[in-house]
């Protein structure tokens, strides 16, 4: 049911009592039971909602799952979760998430609710509270994702906040080979009634990695201020990235069939290819109550970011063969975005409205340079790499790699309104809503600075959400959606061949979702089945021009299930059955056919024991299976299915009167050697390999 604007719950690891405003901006919803997960999410516009209370399928991972696998990034948390996989995308080192069969990109996400302030390539796991995963169409709730994806769900990432108990949490660690690791994490409230909280978190990881001669550089800094108040609520969050990869394993082009996938550690890189990234970012929100019935929020967040890339991705027959040609790349971005709503409990007879209204913005301006060496290139080998001097990157060249000019501006602002219904005593709640969203994207010439193409639109995307809840631990439910994508803009290359319309902008895409299913809610143990379809139109490159030609259905079923089975076991994970096809294509060729990259199951299913015999010993052991995958829209060639053991172990005990926590994980253990996801942009295939097999061990004191 809606419940009152203020209700008592349970919450964060320190099981300290908080106050939860149900549909808040700022505060959280509890933990559920095993703490793997929590109760609820944002759901953008209607805010923190309870996942039974909610028309769409969310799930959202906590800090206490990041702690106890020892992830390092956010798509180590969706290694839990069977309806994400994680890929590559654009050719570089960017972390690509594919929900239900579409892509996601790492600078679509959300940070405490906002859009394009997290860093593009790659988020540290240490500037995270919590991953919240919604599944599913959600322009209406988020809005448009400035980057154009997150069609088939979208990410919100939770910073980290202070709990009521004070601690400082300090880790050192290892990883394969000798890849160093050391962390601080240190909370602290203050103020009457412990109203003011601050929490600093402090990494770094440096060394060789167990994919040999890749060297890694991470360094992490982030400050998390807040302020709970009986009727005022407020959070400012500021994170720097510094993180950078020598000689990182490429990606790999197919020359029709697939290559075996080479031993689960080699490095076919050239010694000279790296990806750097640095980054600045911060966001601030506010909440308040006028009254029991109305309250109000705002947030703003910013971020500046640097990116250089000198890449050499391999093309490779099936023998193993390779040619590879040199590609360097910088960007500079800066990000302004904003979000502010007006949330509002009405009664009306036998009927409790929830009336929410919303603006947002965001603004973009990127400035790109490239440059590519010959195409003709050079000669190497999968499995016997060949070192050579790096070729000069003069031959396709697009601005100064040290001066780049504004490339593409992105300017999107949006108004959205909802009502959230509950009668029946909460038996049934419906949720209506729209928003109406105006998107504007301008390119520019990469040498001359010169306006290409722009393009501006308005859309208004509709929702509609019904749960109807017959007891208390089951709710079905159903909507309807629809996803908007701001037009993309054509790349200079695809790859290797030159893209003719290159720098024009393709007019936004609409897609429609319809989803149902049940959750159930048992009080230690809970899950959620869905049933889904949705189609979008995509952009394909045809005769070497990029364009809209083509659309992508999605159907599926899902199934999440987490909590705990007794007292000592826990279960979180489940599984994805998809059937995604070209629904329109260019002269009818290809269609029926499956997407590239598009795998038919997904099955994860992480378990922990707590081992009675030896109290403060956990163990646990994680399941990730992915079915074949085609790297071509003729479906003519594919790469295997493949099938991954993690296992872990955690031991808390208590030296010297602290409390110390000594942990062990074992990534890929039977060392499978494996193509791990294909495709990542559009009209491309290009191979991912899985990871090596890893050891992680780490120990942390807290006091």
């Amino acid at each position: 049911m809606l419940a009152a604007p203020a209700a008592a719950q349970q919450s964060d690891a320190q099981d300290e009592d908080v106050i939860v405003v149900e549909g808040s901006q700022v505060d959280l919803t509890e933990l559920y039971a095993g703490d793997q997960v929590a109760r609820g999410a944002r759901a953008g516009i209607l805010g923190n909602v309870d996942y039974m209370d909610l028309p769409f399928a969310a799930t959202a991972y906590t800090d206490e799952l990041i702690r106890a696998q020892q992830a390092r990034s956010v798509g180590d948390v969706l290694q839990n979760d069977p309806g994400v996989r994680v890929a590559k995308g654009f050719g570089n080192f960017q972390e690509l998430y594919v929900v239900r069969g579409f892509p996601v990109y790492s600078d679509d996400m959300t940070y405490n609710g906002v859009y394009g302030i997290l860093p593009r390539q790659y988020v540290a796991a240490e500037l995270i509270d919590r991953v919240e995963v919604f599944r599913g169409a959600n322009s209406f709730l988020n809005g448009a994702a400035p980057g154009g994806s997150a069609v088939g769900g979208a990410f919100n990432i939770v910073p980290k906040r202070a709990p009521e108990e004070a601690f400082s949490r300090f880790t050192l660690g290892i990883e394969s080979e000798d890849h160093l690791y050391g962390a601080a994490d240190i909370a602290r409230r203050f103020g009457q009634g412990d109203a003011f909280g601050v929490r600093v978190n402090a990494v770094r990881r440096n060394g060789e990695t167990a994919i040999e001669d890749q060297d890694r550089e991470l360094t992490v800094l982030s400050l998390g201020a807040d302020y709970d108040g009986e009727m005022f609520r407020f959070s400012a969050d500021a994170g720097y990235q510094n993180h950078r990869i020598n000689a990182p394993r490429p990606q790999v082009t197919p020359l029709g069939a697939v290559p075996e996938a080479p031993e689960d550690d080699a490095n076919y890189a050239q010694p000279w290819t790296f990806t750097d990234e640095e980054q600045l970012f911060g966001v601030i929100r506010a909440e308040a109550d006028f009254s029991d019935a109305v309250s109000a929020w705002a947030a703003l967040g910013g971020r500046k970011g640097e990116e250089a890339n000198v890449l050499a991705n391999p093309s490779a027959t099936e023998a193993g063969a390779t040619t590879a040609y040199r590609f360097d790349n910088t960007r500079e971005d800066e990000v302004i975005s904003a979000d502010a709503g007006v949330r509002a409990e009405v009664e009306t007879g036998p009927l409790r409205h929830r009336i929410i209204a919303s603006v947002s913005a965001i603004g973009i301006d990127s400035e790109n340079a490239y440059a590519f060496s010959s195409f003709a290139g050079f000669a190497s080998d999968l499995y016997d790499p060949i070192p050579v001097a790096p070729p000069a990157p003069d031959f396709f060249v697009g601005g100064e790699l040290d001066d780049p000019l504004q490339t593409e501006k992105v300017e999107n602002s949006s108004f959205a309104l909802a009502d959230m219904v509950s009668l029946l005593d909460g038996a049934v709640l419906a949720t209506a809503g729209i928003r109406y969203q105006d998107i504007e994207t301008a390119s520019f010439d990469y040498n001359t600075g010169d306006e290409l193409s722009r393009y501006a639109d308005d859309a208004v995307t509709p929702a509609f959400g019904l749960v109807v809840k017959p007891n208390t631990y089951l709710s079905v439910y159903a909507n309807y959606a629809e996803s908007l994508q701001p037009g993309q803009i054509a790349p200079a290359n695809s790859g290797g061949t030159p893209v003719l319309n290159a720098g024009e902008v393709l007019a936004p895409f609409r897609g429609e979702q319809i989803e149902a299913g049940l959750k159930y809610d048992g009080g230690s143990f809970g899950g959620t089945l869905s049933v889904f379809e949705i189609e979008q139109p995509s952009a394909i490159v045809v005769d070497q021009v990029f364009t809209d030609a083509g659309a992508q259905e999605s159907r599926g079923i899902e199934l999440t299930v987490f909590g705990e089975l007794g007292e000592q076991v826990r279960l979180l994970g489940g599984a994805t059955l998809l059937d995604a096809e070209y629904a329109r294509t260019d002269g009818g060729l290809n269609e029926g056919n499956t997407p590239i990259g598009i795998p038919d199951l997904q099955i994860n299913l992480n378990a922990e024991w707590d081992i009675p015999a030896l109290p403060g010993l956990t163990v646990d052991g994680r399941i990730a299976h992915t079915s074949e995958q085609y790297i071509d829209a003729a479906n003519t060639g594919e790469i295997p299915s493949w099938t991954r053991l993690d296992l872990g172990a955690r031991y808390a005990l208590r030296a010297y009167g602290e409390e110390v926590t000594l942990r062990g994980r074992v990534q890929n253990v039977t060392g499978e050697d494996y193509w791990a996801s294909t495709g990542g942009y559009p009209g491309a295939n290009y191979l991912v390999q899985g990871g090596p097999r890893t050891v992680l061990l780490s120990a942390s004191v807290e006091f």
